[in-house]
């Protein structure tokens, strides 16, 4: 019976796996470092060293006509030769999972041309693995883990109160902490203060900007899924719906909006907000955009101030955002303390994970941007006459005004709705898909699950919906 496997997710109908001649260890080498000492029978065992698991798989090729063989040669080259390690699973163990990369010895034409060879694989990271599995937490704090070796897990916290700290604990000694548990001299205080929050159904309630903003044309719609623009009116330049709100006054604040471009070629758009204090002076300016009309290509701006020239007060622009991508779901984050200005930008993935982060501050001399925030904007645009995106769309603006903890206080890190990810596979602090490794506390350690069982201790209690993610390794 004939069997083959897939690498990287792919599998080719031609190629299969011979038994005969197959190599590899039953368990991932190891490599003992032994002390001797002198008139001591034997040695000490020092430490074990788990090196890199080889399999030396062969391999036959049927089915190809000789017309099909310098195709054959570009395709399998695609496919087996990857820059990182990639998955590995034999038909003959399709539980287990190795994660290789080929040895670049292997002779790709010769091979074809005799119809067989052998691929050798080499697993940097030498376990095999089990298939993901998620856990609630358990009340009782267990979580088995089944396979013959530690494996990391990915620990999520759904916030459904507000906290001050965030600390899961594995057995005595182990512990990831973020934050501060409260003393009961000191008081909890809120450094956010919710200000504003729009997912679209309420956006009808929102005023059509005024001349001092900038134009507004078409019309300014909910979807179901967030805010949209039935209609981008007419323009030669940039046009669509731009629409406000007041807020309370707020000298230092933070603004975040969520939102999605997806554009073709020939099709442009873009979507931001725009920031106006009590004398609508323009404070700052962040959007996503599609600009051409050849590529399907995305960038990101951030701004200090009103627009006085391309690149002029620029935070983030194309000079430092810009990438070739058919669909940009975007996060965009403006936080102004005192006279610095934080611009945040990332891509954000379906899971919620943030992808190429950026950061820039700005700090400010000119009094005209530090005025209070009084008005919002938001606006879904496109360029004259081009076909409109298949999506410009905001998912939702929040807005908060920010103040200082004193030393006395302690400060609120998460709050209901929040998402806290301690990821020790990847060695990352996560919430709400940002990172937040500034918040681990001093002493706090990534850990592993143990083979067996291991006791998980969660805090505060009551204060998250939690769930364990891992993957079972073996040796």
């Amino acid at each position: 019976m004939t069997f083959s496997f897939s690498f990287n997710g792919i599998r080719k109908p031609f190629l299969f796996c011979e038994d005969e001649g197959r190599k590899e260890s039953v368990f991932a080498p190891v490599s003992r470092n032994l002390l001797t000492l002198p008139g001591m029978p034997g040695a000490h065992l020092e430490s074990t060293d788990t090196l890199v698991r080889v399999i030396q798989q062969p391999v036959f090729f049927q089915g190809i006509d000789d017309d099909e063989l310098s195709n054959m040669e570009e395709e399998l080259a695609e496919w087996l030769l990857t820059e990182k390690p990639a998955p590995l699973i034999f038909d003959k163990r399709p539980n287990r999972t190795y994660y290789a990369v080929v040895d670049g010895s292997f002779d790709i034409e010769e091979a074809l041309h005799i119809g067989q060879g052998i691929i050798t694989f080499v697993c940097p990271d030498p376990y095999k693995y089990g298939e993901e599995k998620t856990d609630p937490f358990p009340e009782g704090g267990i979580i088995t883990n089944s396979g013959s070796a530690e494996t990391p897990p990915v620990i999520n916290l759904e916030v459904t109160q507000k906290v001050t700290f965030a600390m899961v604990q594995k057995g005595v000694e182990d512990y990831m902490l973020i934050g501060e548990p409260t003393e009961v001299t000191v008081t909890p205080v809120d450094t956010r203060t919710l200000l504003l929050s729009e997912d679209g159904s309420t956006i009808d309630t929102w005023l059509a900007a005024t001349s001092e903003m900038g134009n507004s044309e078409g019309t300014i719609g909910y979807d179901g899924s967030g805010i949209t623009a039935p209609s981008y009116g007419a323009g030669s330049s940039y046009h669509g719906p731009f629409v406000y709100k007041e807020v309370p006054l707020t000298g230092d604040f933070e603004i975040e909006l969520r939102g999605q471009i997806l554009s073709g070629i020939k099709e442009t758009g873009r979507f931001g907000f725009s920031l106006f204090d009590e004398q609508l002076r323009n404070i700052g300016m962040m959007l996503a955009v599609d600009n051409s009309i050849y590529l399907e290509r995305k960038d990101a701006e951030g701004r200090v101030g009103p627009y006085i020239g391309d690149n002029v007060n620029y935070a983030i622009s194309h000079s430092n955002y810009r990438f070739e991508w058919e669909n940009f779901p975007a996060y965009l984050r403006l936080r102004r303390v005192g006279d610095t200005f934080e611009f945040y930008v990332a891509r954000v993935l379906g899971d919620g994970t943030h992808m190429n982060p950026l950061t820039r501050l700005w700090t400010t001399v000119n009094d005209a941007h530090r005025g209070r925030l009084k008005y919002i904007g938001i606006f879904i645009e496109k360029h004259g006459s081009t076909p409109s995106p298949h999506t410009n769309r905001i998912d939702y603006i929040r807005a908060y005004g920010l103040s200082q903890a004193t030393i006395d206080q302690t400060p609120y890190i998460a709050y209901p709705g929040d998402v806290i990810t301690f990821n020790h596979e990847t060695r990352e602090i996560l919430i709400n898909g940002i990172d937040r490794t500034d918040l681990k506390a001093f002493g706090a350690r990534y850990f592993m699950l143990n083979n067996g069982k291991n006791l998980l201790t969660l805090l505060p209690q009551g204060a998250f919906n939690a769930s364990v993610t891992f993957k079972e390794r073996f040796k």
